[in-house]
């Protein structure tokens, strides 16, 4: 039997939970739902400006997140999540890459929900994205991958069954696949929404 690689031997500290999706796909209603209060974006705006709606000082926002992140991880606080749309692999890399400077696992929830149903759900909200720009943004919408640096992956989608109500359904990747496999859903765990 081999000794452990540097990288096996360190153990986690916990883990950086990524949401990932479009305005009004789901993100901040599944957080209420779990009974978890995430650092948000949304939560920055209003601490900072009181107005969830202010977007003129993006990388004030983003840099205020990443330290009040950034100082939950110097308390090894175990689970620490974001939500925030984190649309592209280079939106999440430096959330990432803090998590695992930390010694921290990054995991992700995807919320694979089709734009059309997101932009419906958005002109219904009191605050709502310009539909150009919701269109924009599903346009940049790429699906995490475990070469980006996640450990485990959790995909949240819409499902419809014939005579009852859309529901969500969550299923997890615990563990990264053998390079160039797909990984094997888990059995859904999650059926509400």
């Amino acid at each position: 039997m081999r000794p452990p690689a540097p990288h096996e031997a360190r153990r986690s500290k916990g883990a950086v939970v990524l949401s990932i999706g479009l305005p009004g796909s789901g993100k901040s209603t599944w957080f209420k739902r779990h009974n978890i209060l995430p650092l948000s974006s949304d939560m920055v705006r209003i601490l900072l400006f009181d107005d969830v709606t202010e977007q003129r000082y993006q990388d004030l926002v983003f840099s205020t997140l990443r330290s009040m992140l950034r100082a939950r991880l110097l308390a090894r606080r175990p689970w620490n999540y974001v939500d925030a749309t984190n649309l592209s692999p280079h939106e999440r890399r430096s959330w990432i890459k803090l998590a695992h400077d930390f010694g921290y696992e990054s995991h992700a929830v995807f919320f694979d929900v089709p734009p059309e149903v997101c932009i419906e759900r958005n002109r219904r909200r009191e605050r709502n994205v310009p539909e150009d720009v919701m269109l924009r943004m599903a346009n940049k919408l790429r699906p995490p991958k475990f070469e980006e640096g996640f450990a485990k992956i959790t995909v949240v989608r819409l499902k419809k069954k014939e005579g009852e109500p859309a529901e969500e359904s969550r299923t997890e990747f615990p563990i990264a696949p053998d390079e160039g496999e797909a990984p094997e859903p888990v059995k859904p765990i999650d059926r509400e929404y």
